[in-house]
């Protein structure tokens, strides 16, 4: 697993009264990613809200793969999950929208 990977996984809800299969981008570096049994996504929908902390995801932002539909990056849905949890990789998103990513991520946290 690397870093910008796109991949299916059962992605809690926010109460954690259950888990819903969805799109997530690896955000944790390679090196954690190697490392770790666990990697850092955020989570994936096609519910776009163009709130302050989405970011939109179409095909024109992968480098491999292809999305349905257009999509919002949650930024502010930020998970560690283990790696025996992955069902699937779909695609990689490019290195630009990564950057997108971690810049809102920062907005977030500072």
């Amino acid at each position: 697993m690397e870093q910008r990977d796109l991949l299916l996984v059962p992605f809690p809800f926010s109460n954690q009264k259950g888990r819903k299969v969805r799109p997530v981008v690896i955000i944790s570096n390679d090196e954690f990613n190697r490392h770790s049994e666990d990697v850092l996504v955020v989570g994936i929908t096609s519910n776009l809200s163009k709130g302050k902390y989405a970011s939109n995801l179409t095909n024109k932002d992968l480098e491999e793969g292809n999305l349905p539909a257009e999509c919002d990056v949650k930024c502010e849905n930020i998970l560690k999950i283990d790696k025996d949890m992955i069902i699937k990789k779909i695609g990689k998103i490019k290195k630009e929208k990564l950057e997108t990513i971690k810049k809102i991520i920062l907005e977030i946290i500072k």
